[in-house]
């Protein structure tokens, strides 16, 4: 009897949620995703100690040391998704800092000096996915890059509308959340989900029906797991990004996986593009979505200004 994470691989690209690349190489996956938060926990680790201090040490030794440790975070996202794209066979998610989630210009041209740096360590575009918040000026950030050949994650995806406007703007990829989705309805309602009624389930399930009755070519990535339970409901999903805790308890355990998800195109007519206004209203509608986009920002922004204090103290 195969594991049930060999099991699941047959059915969904695994994605490592972390940055540990012990954690990477033991359960072998396909593509991995960093984020601030990410970062943070590896910033204790002692097998990134070596590549922490070479990279504080090529930063400028003149300058705000505030403005330096900001420079440094998208150093160490750079150097450390080369180590990562050293280890899985595809690509590595890198974040656009939450800071700028409101601004298209500036999201571009972050992305270009992530592409750069990336391209200076001897990894090509084609192993980097720029991850960006799914608002409407990440969307039209996204939309710009892929133009140029820059492929992109798209993040915090809670709404239709987004997972729509993502659609239009033809993004490579997007990462509905799960965990989070369930979390809120939890709280709002207090009751707790079999894994067939799991809101957040629901949601990534209604947005592959999504991608395949449009035909569209986005690959759907299920993101925030809190159970395997979870994980085990979305098996046929293309992509399902996974903590190393639920990789393990995964690996642990055998048994067969039946598919949750199928992928089969539809074809039919796609709908009108969303514009602006209709993007907005929609998204707002959705009490939930609202919430979660709002929220989710904030923590990645809160999460990025502690790594920058922790090297900012470091420097």
């Amino acid at each position: 009897m195969v594991s049930r994470l060999d099991a699941l691989k047959q059915h969904s690209l695994v994605v490592a949620d972390t940055g540990d690349l012990d954690a990477i190489r033991r359960y072998q996956p396909q593509d991995a995703t960093t984020n601030p938060s990410l970062i943070l926990k590896a910033f204790d680790m002692p097998g990134y100690q070596p590549l922490i201090e070479r990279e504080l040490a090529a930063l400028p030794a003149q300058g705000d040391k505030h403005q330096r440790a900001a420079q440094a975070v998208d150093r160490l996202a750079v150097a450390m998704g080369s180590e990562i794209a050293g280890v899985v066979p595809g690509r590595v998610s890198t974040e656009v800092a939450a800071r700028l989630s409101f601004d298209t210009q500036a999201s571009i041209r972050k992305a270009h000096e992530l592409i750069a740096d990336y391209e200076q360590r001897g990894i090509g575009r084609d192993r980097v996915l720029i991850k960006l918040a799914a608002t409407w000026e990440g969307i039209r950030a996204a939309e710009v890059l892929e133009k140029e050949g820059i492929n992109c994650n798209l993040t915090l995806l809670f709404s239709d509308a987004q997972a729509q406007a993502c659609f239009d703007a033809g993004v490579f990829l997007v990462s509905p959340f799960v965990g989070r989705v369930t979390d809120w309805y939890k709280q709002h309602t207090g009751q707790d989900y079999a894994a067939t009624e799991d809101p957040g389930v629901q949601f990534v399930q209604g947005v592959c029906r999504q991608a395949n009755q449009g035909g569209y070519d986005t690959v759907v990535m299920g993101a925030s797991f809190r159970s395997t339970g979870q994980v085990l409901a979305l098996a046929g999903c293309p992509r399902l990004t996974i903590s190393p805790a639920l990789l393990e308890e995964l690996a642990a355990s055998d048994d067969e996986v039946t598919p949750g998800v199928t992928m089969e195109r539809a074809g039919g007519q796609r709908p009108t593009p969303l514009d602006e206004a209709e993007f907005r209203w929609e998204h707002n509608q959705d009490a939930m979505a609202n919430d979660k986009l709002a929220e989710g920002i904030r923590r990645f922004a809160d999460d990025q200004a502690s790594l920058e204090q922790r090297i900012a103290d470091r420097l």
